[in-house]
């Protein structure tokens, strides 16, 4: 298996973030068969279309990074049942101008975790919504609706519960597999 180059976005600016945790736990169970590169969104400018012919650096920076990456991974909080408006600022900015998407045919995988028991169930169909609008393809199973406990997930990236860790082992794999299966290189 080749080692891929996924782009991560995490929904989450918050510095003690639980999805940024999550995603590095993640990047620690996909060991040396992906390099993870987290993808910077909150120094991105609101995206407004009247920037389309005079782009702004970040945007051109966001573009360039998804277009490197064979993958994408969308690490998700949710916020009022719904997507973290910087992190849909951030998919709108990579996505425009229309006819000029950095997303075109990538495989992701969508995923989040929360305190609540939902987890991020809204957040993630409401993401889905949108990504299959800009024709990524997304692995539809599992579905991964974490609820997040304290120490849960160590510093390290390492997990606290075995039933946790062997399901999202199995996200991984399938995400990995996914890849293979739909990467265009």
């Amino acid at each position: 298996m080749s080692k891929y180059k996924i782009a991560v976005f995490v929904g989450s600016l918050r510095k003690e973030s639980f999805n940024r945790r999550l995603a590095h736990a993640l990047e620690k169970l996909a060991g040396d068969r992906a390099a993870f590169e987290y993808i910077e969104i909150g120094d991105i400018p609101l995206y407004n279309q009247d920037n389309d012919s005079n782009y702004p650096e970040q945007g051109t920076r966001l573009k360039n990074q998804v277009r490197g990456a064979d993958a994408v991974l969308f690490v998700t909080a949710e916020y009022n049942r719904s997507i973290p408006g910087v992190l849909k600022n951030a998919i709108d900015t990579a996505s425009r101008p229309y006819g000029d998407s950095a997303f075109d045919g990538k495989p992701a995988a969508v995923i989040g975790t929360s305190p609540g028991a939902p987890g991020t169930c809204m957040a993630q169909q409401h993401l889905r919504n949108v990504l299959v609008f800009l024709n990524l393809a997304v692995l539809a199973q599992p579905e991964a609706f974490l609820q997040y406990k304290e120490g849960l997930i160590g510093d390290d990236g390492s997990i606290s519960n075995e039933g946790t860790q062997k399901f999202l082992q199995g996200f991984v794999d399938r995400f990995l597999a996914w890849i293979a299966l739909n990467h265009k290189g």
